[in-house]
């Protein structure tokens, strides 16, 4: 079954500072551990909200708005998609993730869609 993590957080540290450092060595470590359990398909952060472009369709017309679709205090910053035997092994391997220590980490089953 495959499970994709959306990771939710504060802002990230200032690259290049300490704490950024740390960050990233705690993501690697858990992005490892997912490599090399053969679990992991893919995973990547996000530029920050401010980069985002909303888009909207109302009545035909395509709106774009810049920034994210809501004001929310924590912000979606990245992504990590496994496949794995089940909730209770995702639900693991979600808890490794650094954005659990102080954001929250999102776990939705995929649903399998049938190319036609």
């Amino acid at each position: 079954m495959k499970y994709m993590f959306l990771l939710y957080g504060q802002d990230l540290p200032e690259p290049g500072t300490e704490a950024a450092a740390r960050l990233f060595e705690q993501w690697d470590t858990a992005r490892q551990a997912m490599a090399d359990a053969g679990v992991l398909i893919d995973c990547a952060p996000l530029q920050p909200p401010g980069a985002s472009t909303t888009v909207r369709v109302r009545g035909g017309e395509t709106l774009l708005t810049d920034g994210p679709a809501a004001e929310i205090k924590e912000q979606f910053g990245g992504f990590t998609l496994i496949e794995c035997d089940g909730l209770d092994d995702a639900l693991k391997w979600a808890a490794r993730i650094p954005t659990a220590l102080d954001g929250s980490v999102e776990v939705r089953p995929v649903v399998h869609v049938q190319a036609q």
